[in-house]
């Protein structure tokens, strides 16, 4: 990581929502309700099709924006215009700023279904406006870093580096380079995530580079001039044979690396590594692309590769793009002022009354068994189990350390040691149920 800091600021975040969130903030003040505490839960019903776990991620981003959610006299004058809201809802925007508590699971933390990741406690209108903006964040960016983590349990001990930056929009390329990263990727091409989030960035050249030269031998020297032996050279926009041997002639034993993307990449892959051998060039790393997912790179590991990029599949959770995470009242304050569990019952989508507490349960070896979850209480450790939850913000306040650079090696760091903890099964591609199964305590559910 880059522990350089370089000055940045997130762009406002509070348009970043859905009309109803605006309207139901209306109705509440006018019914009376909009103060009534509340505690909104951010969890997933079940996991995308064949996963045995999800990835958490997002939470440094849903940080950093709701420091910018605040509404501005040209907001306010948009929603007054566009009749979204009346007067007195405008009156309130003014001066919005969240007061409550969000705690939840560690960034880069493992999760399954009915985990209770992110819990809001606040007023009814200070949590009501945040939903959309909180679930377009944690749904996007734990897609991606679950597809990564899946990869890079394919990929094993050889580094993986991001660069879908050109198969996604431009704010969601920099998401997904954190998020891949969280969850293990060695390195990005996005340049602006490795400046706003400190992680390393890694580019040579494309084919272009290559055409725009009139000879391949030119377009090398020229690269190898401007960066150096130890840089990557791309082989395949003529002949690869032809090519490593023109990279090893004029870079000699000390060439850093070719790259392969086309083609099919085992047999390219073996016959290159032989060739560079033959040629005296043992220390020269191959590295492949082209449209990898976690499928391609295991069917790669007996492969002479050294280093898999990864883009198109990746930032579109290789195939399941979103988490499907929900953002539902658990509880809220009556009548009487006591707080009182509140669940949705509609059929296949029903929810859990009650604020949740959670736990890891682990056997004797370390080796997650069960995911404890409480319903109003906090679930009883047996003597081994590991605390799921962190206090992210309290009374409108951010803890130090979760936004930034920081943030991003503090998840990258939890997600590793939770992938170690849990059953090797984990790391299966085939279909499965999830690998540790979610168990409410016994007398709590409502």
């Amino acid at each position: 990581m880059n522990e350089r800091s370089y000055p940045w600021e997130p762009s406002p975040t509070s348009l970043m929502t859905d009309h109803y969130e605006l309207t139901m903030l209306q109705a509440a003040l006018r019914a009376g309700t909009a103060s009534r505490r509340s505690v909104f839960e951010v969890f997933a019903r079940r996991l995308p099709n064949g996963r045995r776990y999800g990835v958490f991620a997002g939470v440094g981003r849903v940080l950093e924006g709701l420091e910018k959610f605040r509404f501005s006299e040209d907001q306010l004058r948009f929603l007054r215009d566009t009749n979204v809201v009346d007067q007195m809802t405008i009156e309130y925007l003014e001066n919005f700023r969240f007061t409550g508590q969000i705690r939840g699971y560690a960034e880069g933390e493992v999760y399954f279904p009915h985990s209770p990741l992110l819990t809001v406690e606040s007023s009814f209108a200070e949590a009501c406006v945040l939903e959309t903006y909180i679930l377009s964040v944690l749904n996007f960016d734990s897609a991606v870093a679950s597809a990564a983590s899946r990869m890079i349990g394919a990929a094993g001990d050889r580094p993986c580096i991001e660069m879908g930056s050109r198969r996604a929009h431009e704010e969601a390329a920099v998401a997904a380079a954190r998020a891949a990263v969280i969850a293990g990727f060695a390195s990005t091409s996005n340049l602006e995530a490795g400046y706003r989030y400190g992680v390393k960035t890694v580019g040579t050249a494309a084919h272009s580079f290559t055409l725009l030269h009139d000879t391949e031998e030119q377009a090398f020297r020229a690269q190898i001039d401007a960066l150096g032996v130890g840089t990557t050279l791309l082989v395949d926009t003529y002949d690869v044979e032809n090519a490593v041997r023109l990279a090893v002639d004029i870079a000699g034993p000390d060439l850093g690396g070719v790259r392969l993307d086309s083609g099919d990449l085992v047999t390219q892959a073996s016959a290159v590594r032989s060739l560079l051998d033959m040629l005296g060039n043992t220390n020269t790393k191959i590295t492949v692309t082209s449209d990898l997912d976690e499928y391609a790179i295991a069917a790669l590991r007996a492969a002479p590769v050294d280093s898999y990029g990864v883009g198109t599949r990746l930032v579109t959770g290789s195939g399941a793009p979103t988490s499907s995470m929900v953002y539902k009242l658990v509880a809220r304050e009556g009548t009487s002022g006591t707080m009182e569990p509140v669940a949705k019952a509609s059929s296949g989508k029903a929810s859990v009354g009650g604020e949740k507490f959670a736990l890891r349960r682990r056997n004797d070896a370390g080796v997650a068994t069960q995911e404890i979850v409480g319903i109003s209480h906090e679930p009883t450790d047996d003597g081994d189990d590991r605390e799921l939850l962190v206090d992210y913000v309290t009374g409108g306040e951010l803890r130090d350390g979760y936004v930034g650079a920081q943030a991003v090696e503090r998840a990258r760091e939890r997600h590793a040691q939770s992938v170690a903890e849990l059953p090797r099964a984990a790391r299966r591609l085939s279909e499965g149920e999830p690998v540790i199964p979610t168990v409410i305590e016994p007398g709590t559910a409502h």
